[in-house]
């Protein structure tokens, strides 16, 4: 069984006829297809290769495109409409807050400057706009790739999908079933490493001594630490550098449907 919002992933899902296969266009977060008790679950996070590549889908800097960065292009806004519209106070901080770009304000007045004068509709516009505002350059990357990244994460909602996935996934899984997530950016990692930390340690009872042996069982069992990509991988797959794969083991614990975690926030009840 396979989830994407991408509708280009569902085409490709067609093509496959194995009758073991099923596709699901929907959402990360929408895991109602999945029934409970299921053995494990590979959540790969972010962007893909074929999104990127794609100048039609706007993601990428590299080529020159419509303005769009939407993973289902018949929901939402595109990059375009949000940023003709959006206040540059907003524009700053998501692409500070999601980008974590030190030129945030610099950015987001050039932006707000450019549209006055004309509609910001291509890639390339925003940016070579993005070259112009960014006066310090870090070494072997494009200034616009923060910019781009977090218009992505913001319009897609992808931290939102990711805290929303998380519990519902544990929940489905059976005793001894693996939950297996690839992130690529450091703010998707902070919330499933929070997340897996914070169910593998036991909820205790206040002020009520407990011996060791009386403990209560943790939702899962962490499998070994983060793991990044070899030498070897991020040499025939440059993009690889960037993941790190988490992996947590589903324990007998009996789960508490109240759990939830909110983007850039503690775990809590």
């Amino acid at each position: 069984m396979a989830l994407d919002r991408d509708p280009d992933a569902e085409r490709a899902a067609r093509e496959i006829r194995d009758p073991r296969f099923s596709f699901f266009k929907t959402r990360f977060s929408v895991l109602s297809a999945v029934p409970p008790g299921v053995n494990g679950m590979l959540f790969d996070l972010g962007v893909s290769s074929l999104q990127l590549d794609d100048p039609a889908r706007g993601f990428s800097f590299r080529g020159d495109g419509p303005l769009d960065m939407r993973m289902d292009p018949g929901e939402g806004q595109s990059a375009a409409q949000w940023l003709a519209i959006a206040e540059q106070q907003e524009i700053a901080g998501v692409i500070g807050d999601y980008g974590e770009e030190r030129f945030a304000k610099q950015i987001a007045a050039a932006i707000v400057a450019a549209r006055g004068r004309e509609p910001l509709v291509r890639t390339r516009q925003l940016a070579d706009l993005v070259g112009q505002a960014v006066r310090t350059r870090e070494p072997g990357q494009n200034p616009a790739t923060r910019t781009f990244q977090a218009l992505r994460i913001h319009l897609n909602r992808e931290l939102e999908e990711v805290s929303l996935m998380l519990p519902r996934a544990v929940a489905r899984l059976a005793p001894g079933g693996r939950l297996a997530v690839i992130s690529f950016h450091s703010l998707e990692d902070r919330i499933v490493k929070r997340f897996l930390q914070a169910v593998a340690r036991p909820e205790m009872p206040r002020d009520l001594p407990l011996r060791e042996s009386e403990m209560p069982q943790p939702l899962v069992k962490l499998v070994g630490k983060a793991r990044k990509a070899s030498g070897n991988e991020t040499q025939d797959n440059p993009r690889s550098r960037s993941a790190t794969l988490r992996v947590a083991e589903r324990t007998a614990a009996p789960f508490n449907p109240n759990i939830r975690i909110e983007p850039g926030a503690r775990w809590r009840n």
